[in-house]
């Protein structure tokens, strides 16, 4: 089995299958109503896809939840490290030092 994709994507997809569990539906039932193939929702519950703004949105929809509840808390730390670790605050920041 595939490795997930990152944290936040396995943290997205365990809200996803726990949401779904509670409804008692099939990957393949909640991918037809939110307009997808079930394979592509199997792997976004596995956190094994990175999925876009407007299947999270779709998902949350079918789901009957706010499309937060399947990202609050997810952040920075919860991604792939890269290459900067800087926020746009910092970089400010360090620009106003060094002009000042």
């Amino acid at each position: 089995m595939a490795e997930p994709h990152s944290v936040a994507a396995r943290m997205l997809g365990e809200r996803v299958r726990h949401q779904r569990n509670e409804l008692g539906l099939s990957q393949e039932d909640m991918a037809d109503l939110a307009g997808m193939h079930w394979t592509n929702w199997g792997k976004i519950e596995r956190g094994q896809a990175n999925p876009s703004l407007t299947t999270i949105v779709r998902m949350a929809g079918v789901l009957d939840i706010d499309p937060a509840e399947l990202v609050s808390g997810l952040g920075l730390a919860q991604l792939p490290q890269r290459k900067h670790q800087l926020t746009a605050a910092d970089l400010i920041r360090e620009r106003t030092r060094r002009s000042g």
